[in-house]
């Protein structure tokens, strides 16, 4: 779907808690944050403005976002469990 938001804690409302926490106590946590949001926010524009790039370049952004989110989930996930316990 074409401009759709991915912002991370729109993606993962049940862990926003954690998300802040991190964000706030964790740099590297919220170094990777934030390139997932440029990322993000780079699709989007792209998307917006008619993607004046080509679909492999468009693809391997996408990639790169989906490998962030993943690493910003595994991270946020651990520290979800060990705050549980």
């Amino acid at each position: 779907m074409l401009n759709e938001n991915h912002a991370f804690i729109l993606d993962f409302p049940e862990l926003t808690a954690d998300i802040v926490q991190l964000n706030h106590d964790d740099p590297t946590f919220k170094a990777d944050l934030q390139q997932y949001h440029q990322l993000d926010y780079d699709i989007r524009q792209l998307e917006i403005s008619g993607s004046p790039i080509d679909d492999d370049n468009m693809n391997d952004l996408k990639l790169k976002r989906v490998e962030l989110k993943d690493m910003l989930y595994k991270q946020l996930t651990k520290h979800h469990e060990q705050a549980s316990n």
